[in-house]
């Protein structure tokens, strides 16, 4: 029972993340320490899992998908988006600036968790780092803009969200907002829209199956280089969190809402002459560290374990 409860709450935090713009829910997996196991989970459903049922019944194709893990842990998900994700987007309407504040403290120290479990420093690992960075900043610029949301372009946008959500470091509610379907999106789930849900959900399914298993293989084959390569994503997404910017150009997508397209990045003591409000410095400052020691301490509890 407290495994169950355990993998709820982590499920929690994963959907929480996935509700903010520029977080992964992957890199809160990576934080508390089951992103293998999810990974290793979600790749065995497939034809496999007939086989196992065939041979062991029930009980041995419960053990085999890690039910006791996986259902929890979607509980998690599901519960934190239809709760959580109200005050998260209250959040980011009323005080944007200190909750990213906070995701950048916890995303800036899991890249040093993730580096840490790589070990000592190797030269060829600067590649999959900068391969990384690049494909997390450029990613989002290279999708179109489709929120005229028709059935398959839900489906699509539902997979390619979740296989963002897999891979730390890399918002799949961000690329929503490229898409210009984070509202849309939002909406359904809040509002429990059926036939959005089915469809977007579908994507869900077919890029947690496809891209499951391209992970999975790749932590099997190149485990230390794919680390590398996801603390280059984790890295690359923190532009995204940065508190003090101002938007230099954006988008309007079809449903009426901005999509920001290039930011100026400031300090905290130039942010409010140029943008003509608080730079809330202390506060977000301190809500970094908080982040950070948030993450260092869950990073010291999983190694004693």
């Amino acid at each position: 029972m407290k495994r169950i409860a355990t993998t709820f709450l982590k499920g929690m935090g994963m959907g929480a993340a996935d509700a903010v713009p520029g977080v992964s829910g992957g890199t809160i997996a990576l934080i508390v320490g089951i992103y293998g196991e999810l990974i290793e989970t979600i790749k065995r459903f497939g034809p496999g899992a007939i086989g196992v049922w065939r041979r062991e019944g029930t009980a041995g194709l419960v053990g085999y998908l890690n039910l006791r893990f996986l259902i929890p842990l979607i509980l998690g998900i599901g519960v934190s988006l239809v709760t959580v994700a109200h005050l998260v987007t209250w959040l980011m309407a009323q005080h944007v600036l200190l909750l990213n504040a906070f995701f950048f403290g916890l995303v800036l120290a899991s890249a040093w968790i993730v580096t840490l479990q790589v070990g000592h420093w190797r030269w060829r690992y600067l590649s999959p780092v900068l391969f990384g960075l690049v494909v997390a900043v450029y990613l989002p610029h290279l999708l179109p803009d489709m929120s005229q949301a028709g059935s398959t372009t839900l489906f699509i946008a539902g997979a390619i969200a979740i296989s963002a959500m897999l891979l730390p470091g890399v918002s799949g509610s961000f690329l929503l907002l490229v898409m210009g379907l984070y509202g849309t999106v939002m909406s359904g789930i809040k509002s429990f829209d059926l036939g959005l849900i089915v469809v977007f959900g579908a994507g869900c399914v077919l890029g947690l199956f496809t891209f499951s298993r391209l992970l999975s293989w790749l932590l099997r084959r190149y485990h230390a280089l794919t680390l590398m390569a996801i603390v280059g994503f984790i890295l690359g997404s923190l532009p995204q969190l940065w508190p003090w910017r101002q938007v230099l150009s954006y988008r309007m997508a079809e449903n009426g809402q901005s999509v920001a397209l290039a930011y100026r990045y400031l300090m905290p003591s130039d942010y409010a002459a140029v943008t003509g409000q608080p730079s809330q410095w202390i506060a977000a400052i301190a809500l970094i560290v908080v982040g950070i020691v948030v993450v260092m301490c869950l990073g010291e509890r999983k190694e004693k374990a």
